[in-house]
């Protein structure tokens, strides 16, 4: 796919996705709804991507749904229109927004959202999948879709309560209004805000850290783990997760290397590949149950 309105490039084995409409405060269009899930398979199948870090061009993360259909924007004939009547839920066309994030979800590389100005609407929500939320000081966020009479979307009744609680998800949903960054790092929205220009740096950092430390398999499964954890019945569920995995990483190469280069006191060099061996084990995210 050729990429119009968003950025996506590989350097020092991070992926950056750059939403690029910056004309338009990078709103959520079609299009860059398919540009995102194709970016995030890119990502998915380079054994050479071991984190992606996404931003947005300009002043802006993403200022939400282009607003550009007026009153129709949200209309169940206009969005039936823009997906074809092809992609359903139970006769009725599938959010877009969710389409992207639980694209992400099923993301094998971790990924860091570099929130870079205001994020509302899908701008914010499309976040709640990443793994790490930075935030410059000057971005603001908003749950602002009670203000435009619909309701969360991209399965953030899901994501928000589980990252932010409760309470806290609802007074943000409830109100629709929008917040600094300081109150969503207060919230636990986001793990650390930055002053603007430190903002990309600090995301790049934790992701050369990945990159160049960890197990490329290891991270994938952990990853797996902790969401699927979310809402496991138990934490015997998790644990029968972990033992099955711990079996088949214990006795695999990465393991090995990883062991023994902690002893020689060197850098490791894990072998594994994401693509060819994440053991069956690591728990799967469906791809679309509604198809």
């Amino acid at each position: 796919m050729d990429f119009t309105e968003i950025e996506y490039g590989v350097a020092d084995r991070v992926a950056t996705i750059t939403l690029n409409r910056p004309h338009k405060l990078n709103a959520f269009t079609y299009r860059m709804r398919a540009e995102l899930i194709a970016a995030f398979d890119l990502a998915d199948a380079d054994d050479d991507v071991r984190a992606v870090v996404v931003t947005g061009k300009g002043r802006a993360f993403c200022a939400g749904a282009d607003l550009g259909g007026g009153g129709d924007t949200f209309n169940h004939k206009r969005s039936a229109e823009m997906f074809g009547g092809e992609d359903l839920v139970d006769g009725r066309p599938r959010d877009g927004g969710g389409t992207v994030v639980l694209r992400i979800a099923r993301s094998l590389k971790p990924v860091i959202a570099a929130i870079n100005g205001p994020a509302v609407g899908v701008g914010i929500t499309m976040t709640l999948p990443m793994d790490v939320r930075l935030a410059s000081d000057t971005a603001r966020m908003g749950f602002v879709f009670a203000r435009r009479g619909i309701v969360t979307e991209a399965a953030s009744s899901w994501f928000l309560p589980r990252i932010v609680g409760i309470s806290q998800a609802m007074e943000w949903a409830a109100t629709g209004r929008v917040f600094d960054a300081a109150e969503a790092l207060s919230g636990r929205l986001v793990s650390r805000v930055v002053p603007a220009g430190e903002l990309l740096p600090a995301a790049y950092g934790i992701a050369r850290e990945i990159a160049g430390n960890t197990s490329p398999v290891a991270v994938a499964a952990i990853r797996r783990l902790m969401w699927s954890g979310l809402s496991a019945a138990s934490p015997w569920e998790a644990h029968r997760h972990d033992s099955h995995l711990m079996y088949d990483l214990g006795r695999a190469a990465d393991a090995a290397e990883g062991v023994t280069a902690f002893l020689e006191k060197r850098p490791a060099d894990f072998p594994l590949k994401v693509t060819t061996d994440l053991p069956e084990a690591v728990p799967a995210w469906p791809d679309n149950p509604y198809a």
